[in-house]
């Protein structure tokens, strides 16, 4: 596998705000643009919602591109052994690719093999058979919208599937297909990986999208994170590609996301500080 993307830094659209309404877009488009970034990552959990042509104007009026992710529910759960489960996790992803493709991004990244949460078991084979046949069909569908589907490795307590890089590229064998590729997000990595080294050099030209988190989701560098060692990872494999500068807020996430991603505490309240901070933390490091 070769990586032809292109290095660009952006930001979670929930740094700035907690829905993609047209006044939410803008002051997300905004604080993005004033702070830096070259594209902001929408959450698109709810594709159904995404407004085409308002985000189209929106971007454009900023000068940026867009990213998405999401992660699946228990009701769209493609790890199902209930296939009208599956089915509609399928229809779900199909929604998000067309949502993309006529928004004119080319990046879909997030949980999008499994429900997003804690699992009360290890997965059966058949939940990781049935989890490599959807993506793999989603990889086929988004391929032909000229689209790269990312798979982030999360932490346990949010899926049972693919918890360390290893494990995310044995997958990604499975599905074997060359617009799949690996992310690597650092604040899930400080949980499950012995250190911030070996995923990134191990993944090499498989890597694809990148998450920079700190530990608690607050101000990078203010946590427990080895950022100094995972960016020199980054420069070893020559990582071409998204970078995002991710980070959580009881403030500014709506309290649904809050509850999935046990956001309680208020870690900060002024995002373009935050953002601009990330921003320059980053490229003094990358």
């Amino acid at each position: 596998m070769t990586n032809k993307k292109a290095l660009k830094f952006g930001g979670h659209a929930l740094v700035w705000a907690g829905d993609w309404s047209e006044a939410s877009a803008r002051k997300a488009a905004a604080s993005a643009k004033k702070a830096g970034y070259d594209y902001i990552e929408m959450l698109m959990i709810e594709p159904d919602k995404i407004d085409v042509a308002m985000t189209k104007a929106v971007l454009s009026e900023y000068g940026l591109f867009a990213t998405a992710s999401l992660g699946l529910s228990p009701e769209t759960d493609v790890t199902s052994t209930n296939p009208s489960i599956v089915k509609k996790g399928d229809e779900l992803l199909r929604k998000v690719v067309d949502k993309l493709h006529a928004i004119g991004s080319t990046e879909l990244c997030g949980v999008i093999y499994c429900s997003l949460g804690k699992y009360p078991g290890p997965a059966s084979a058949e939940n990781r058979a049935n989890s490599i046949s959807a993506v793999t069909r989603l990889a086929d569908y988004a391929a032909d919208k000229g689209i790269n589907i990312n798979l982030e490795v999360v932490n346990r307590y949010e899926t049972n599937i693919m918890n360390t890089g290893k494990e995310g590229l044995k997958f990604l064998e499975a599905v074997n297909r060359p617009n799949a590729y690996l992310h690597l997000d650092t604040y899930h990595m400080n949980i499950e990986e012995d250190g911030m080294s070996q995923a990134v050099l191990d993944a090499g030209d498989a890597l694809g999208y990148v998450h920079i988190g700190e530990s608690h989701r607050g101000y990078l560098g203010s946590g427990n994170v080895d950022f100094d060692t995972f960016f020199s990872a980054l420069k070893k494999i020559n990582y071409s590609g998204p970078i995002t500068f991710e980070s959580f807020s009881s403030v500014v996430v709506d309290p649904a996301l809050s509850n999935a991603l046990c956001i309680w505490r208020n870690l900060w309240e002024d995002s373009d500080d935050l953002a601009s901070h990330a921003l320059k933390y980053m490229k003094a490091r990358y």
